[in-house]
């Protein structure tokens, strides 16, 4: 009980830092496959280098593969409503999904940057919703910002604590911490 409302309250403070961020700036900060990461983050605990590396790298290889499976094949589209049967359009943005997420998908294994979020960033970016290279560099940051405030936290945390604190081993009701 104590590891779920631990992992939920805390996924809620790291999307909440950048909900701030995005009210604070007006830029699009927050985005759905932020969540995911938030709660990847917030489930294990333990704040690694190379999971920093995976969870932006994988991001920043699904913004830019988004960013040019739209350019290149669905530039001006965008998916706000649902295109009409068999319309050009609808094909462009379908053709642009698809080779975005080939592309990550490639990319993150052959990197040893496996985040599967990210494979939700490259069909926000491919299916028009937020393309501009500005938005993809938003996009990127954001997770950066997510990444190092959790950072911080499990450094402060382990400062306070120590190592030999539960959130590093099992709970009360036997769930353990485990790997995403």
């Amino acid at each position: 009980m104590r590891r779920r409302l631990g992992t939920s309250c805390y996924a809620g403070l790291l999307f909440t830092v950048l909900g701030l961020v995005a009210w604070a700036t007006g830029q699009p900060f927050v985005f759905p496959s932020l969540g995911p990461s938030a709660f990847v983050l917030a489930f294990d605990r333990r704040s690694e280098r190379e999971r920093a590396v995976r969870v932006v790298g994988s991001h920043l290889i699904g913004g830019l593969a988004g960013l040019a499976a739209w350019t290149f094949v669905a530039d001006g589209a965008a998916l706000t409503a649902t295109p009409p049967a068999f319309s050009p359009e609808g094909f462009r943005l379908t053709a642009s999904a698809v080779a975005s997420l080939v592309a990550t998908s490639w990319a993150m294994i052959a990197t040893g940057t496996v985040h599967p979020p990210a494979c939700a960033t490259t069909l926000i970016v491919s299916l028009g919703l937020l393309s501009a290279p500005s938005e993809v560099a938003i996009i990127v940051a954001s997770v950066t910002v997510l990444v190092a405030f959790h950072a911080v936290v499990i450094l402060a945390f382990k400062r306070l604590v120590g190592d030999a604190h539960p959130l590093y081993g099992r709970d009360d009701a036997g769930e353990g911490g485990g790997s995403i």
